[in-house]
């Protein structure tokens, strides 16, 4: 089975959050995808560019295996405002497919309504947000696993953070 995974994003993602699980998913012989509003080009905070395979609009969770959503407080902000991109999050995880937020990634997954009475991580700056949202926030840990959410709080966890990932969906790590 091919693993088809996508990285949504959008203007003034960090450029750690993107770049880290894209070839990580990429050497494990994943196919990945990167979705941006409108399918353009988008820029991170330190000048890396995200080439887009898909607009937003395209996203069917039927397509896919799993997403990773960078932080960057810029970009999830972006994100988060997208309809489709919450719909396509909700069904995500309806079909019990991996959800993977890290750092400002899980405001994402608190619009899309699905954080209640999950445990969760993200930058310390989310953790009132996460709070109000219902989620059962993790203080100090670099990688926290609910089901099929694992969240991360800062790029310094990029190793355990797609570790996670990677054992979830059954590859080596």
């Amino acid at each position: 089975m091919t693993v088809r995974s996508v990285i949504i994003t959008a203007q003034g993602f960090q450029d750690e959050e993107l770049v880290y699980p894209y070839y990580r998913m990429l050497e494990a012989g994943w196919q990945v995808d990167i979705a941006t509003k409108d399918g353009l080009t988008v820029i991170g905070k330190y000048g890396v560019p995200a080439r887009a395979t898909l607009k937003t609009t395209d996203l069917q969770a039927d397509h896919f295996n799993l997403v990773v959503l960078p932080g960057g407080f810029e970009a999830p902000d972006r994100v988060r405002l997208l309809p489709e991109v919450l719909q396509f999050i909700r069904d995500m995880d309806q079909q019990n497919k991996l959800i993977a937020a890290i750092c400002h990634g899980p405001w994402v997954v608190i619009s899309a309504g699905i954080v209640r009475g999950r445990k969760m991580t993200g930058y310390w700056s989310i953790e009132a947000d996460l709070r109000n949202a219902g989620a059962n926030y993790q203080h100090k840990v670099p990688v926290v696993i609910d089901g099929n959410l694992i969240t991360s709080p800062h790029y310094n966890d990029n190793g355990v953070f797609m570790q996670a990932v990677m054992r979830y969906m059954g590859a080596a790590a």
